[in-house]
């Protein structure tokens, strides 16, 4: 336990000194942060800031919604698992503020301005949009790696993230506004590569791995939270009435997805009661498999049927096909992230090539050119001009069709996919080494060899008291047969 101590403060402490002589090195303010500016010292009238009219007045609400996901949301939704509540908050607070202040560094690393890093409102939410891919990772391994793992994985995948991201964004020019692409479906498939690489048969139905009546209702917190503020994550980089638009539509595909996965929760259980792993997680699959989408001309009705079915993928996810991948692929997904982030995120981005194939100025006026930059005419033409002319704000693009951008839109949720899986495989096959201390079998799902646990719960812990309430098999990750065999205690 010392040494497992020692090491822990070591890698931390090593990696923030290192954070701390990057950020002093390479990272500064965006001028509007900076008091050193020369508008900052003149009034508006002078040609200076306007104290009430500026980057962080525009983005500061929304960035404070995706930070409350980030930390409340993500945090308490992995709280199910009934001996694991201190490491799925704990940790989850532990990986992201790592991750706010590496991904800053590597995406900083992309976008040198004058060899530096220039940080503002905005470099905070596209960090928090980091975390979240690493998050979603983390739930595919939940309560099956040791906290040093959690963020050596964390350090290997914001790199490989950046990366695909980078050029997702630069060369294929994709659009991707809610992250669906580039977050959710790189977090989970990255997750889920990592979790096939480190598999043990031992993960599968173990003894603590379930959930109890009260650790679901902690659980339901991060669900509320998450399905509150999601409209902000997809909105919250988007300009203007593509804004607008954005929180529009997630807001009705989240609704429509709520509805639906009530119902075919109730379907699919064979006593038709609801199953409350699908309301935690499924309800929330609307507002990822609109992600790509939300700022486009979808339409209402259309992110009532986008977020419809989102919840029915979800749900079947969650009763068949998360038994099938640990049966038959030996993948053990902890939190069910294939259900709610991998298969959602790539419907999100087919769903937004679909739109993207069929976008036209008709149907967006000259936006179209804002919302797909690509499709924007090439530089010095005559068309560019006279776009230019009415909408001052376009820019020069690609002169692209709206079936090539369809084309790279479909390009980039391949290659992101692909990159997941490859470097999750490759990170799993670097937390197997030893040093990283992956627990056994009986410290997995469990906060005991982690945390300084108060001496009435460690009883608890211990099998002295097994909660109160109902008890259930949890079925985010375990096979049919566990779930079948399993009695339900009351206690």
């Amino acid at each position: 336990m010392a040494w497992r101590r020692g090491k822990l403060t070591a890698i931390l402490l090593i990696f923030e000194v290192v954070f701390i002589v990057l950020f002093g090195i390479l990272v500064v303010y965006d001028d509007q942060a900076n008091a050193t500016a020369t508008q900052n010292s003149l009034t508006p009238a002078q040609g200076g800031a306007d104290a009430d009219n500026n980057v962080l007045r525009a983005y500061y609400p929304m960035f404070q919604d995706v930070h409350v996901m980030m930390f409340i949301g993500f945090g308490f939704l992995m709280t199910f698992l009934k001996k694991y509540g201190f490491g799925s908050v704990g940790f989850n607070f532990l990986v992201a503020a790592f991750v706010l202040q590496w991904a800053t560094l590597m995406s900083g690393f992309l976008h040198l301005h004058h060899g530096k890093i220039v940080v503002d409102i905005t470099t905070l939410l596209t960090s928090d949009f980091a975390a979240a891919a690493v998050l979603i990772s983390m739930g595919a391994v939940l309560g099956k790696v040791s906290h040093i793992q959690l963020i050596i994985m964390a350090f290997v995948e914001i790199i490989f993230f950046s990366i695909n991201e980078w050029v997702g964004l630069t060369f294929f020019k994709a659009v991707d506004v809610g992250g669906s692409m580039f977050v959710h479906a790189f977090g989970a498939y990255f997750g889920l590569a990592v979790a096939r690489v480190l598999y043990r048969e031992d993960m599968v139905g173990h003894s603590k791995e379930g959930s109890n009546y009260h650790s679901d209702i902690f659980a339901m917190i991060g669900t509320v939270f998450l399905w509150l503020f999601w409209p902000s994550f997809n909105a919250a980089l988007a300009p203007g009435d593509d804004q607008h638009r954005a929180v529009i539509n997630t807001y009705f595909s989240l609704a429509a997805c709520a509805v639906v996965t009530f119902a075919i929760s109730s379907a699919v259980e064979k006593d038709g009661k609801v199953n409350m792993v699908h309301v935690q997680n499924a309800t929330l699959a609307g507002g990822v498999a609109i992600g790509t989408s939300a700022d486009m001309m979808v339409h209402p009705w259309g992110a009532l049927l986008i977020g419809s079915i989102a919840a029915v993928l979800s749900v079947v996810g969650y009763s068949y096909i998360t038994p099938f991948m640990a049966d038959k692929l030996k993948i053990h997904d902890t939190c069910g992230v294939n259900n709610l982030h991998g298969m959602p995120g790539v419907l999100a981005g087919i769903i937004g090539a679909i739109v993207a194939a069929v976008a036209s100025p008709a149907q967006y006026g000259n936006s179209v050119y804002q919302i797909f930059p690509a499709r924007a005419p090439i530089e010095n033409s005559t068309e560019l001009a006279t776009i230019q002319a009415a909408f001052p704000a376009i820019e020069a693009g690609n002169g692209r069709s709206a079936g090539l951008q369809a084309g790279f839109q479909m390009a980039a949720l391949i290659v992101s996919v692909l990159v997941a899986l490859v470097t999750g495989a490759l990170t799993g096959l670097l937390l197997r080494l030893p040093i990283w201390d992956q627990p056994e079998k009986d410290s997995m799902y469990e906060d005991e060899d982690y945390w300084e646990i108060p001496e009435e719960e460690a009883v608890d812990m211990n099998g002295s008291l097994e909660g109160v309430g109902h008890k259930k098999p949890d079925s985010r990750a375990r096979t049919e047969s566990d779930t079948n065999n399993e009695q339900d205690t009351k206690v």
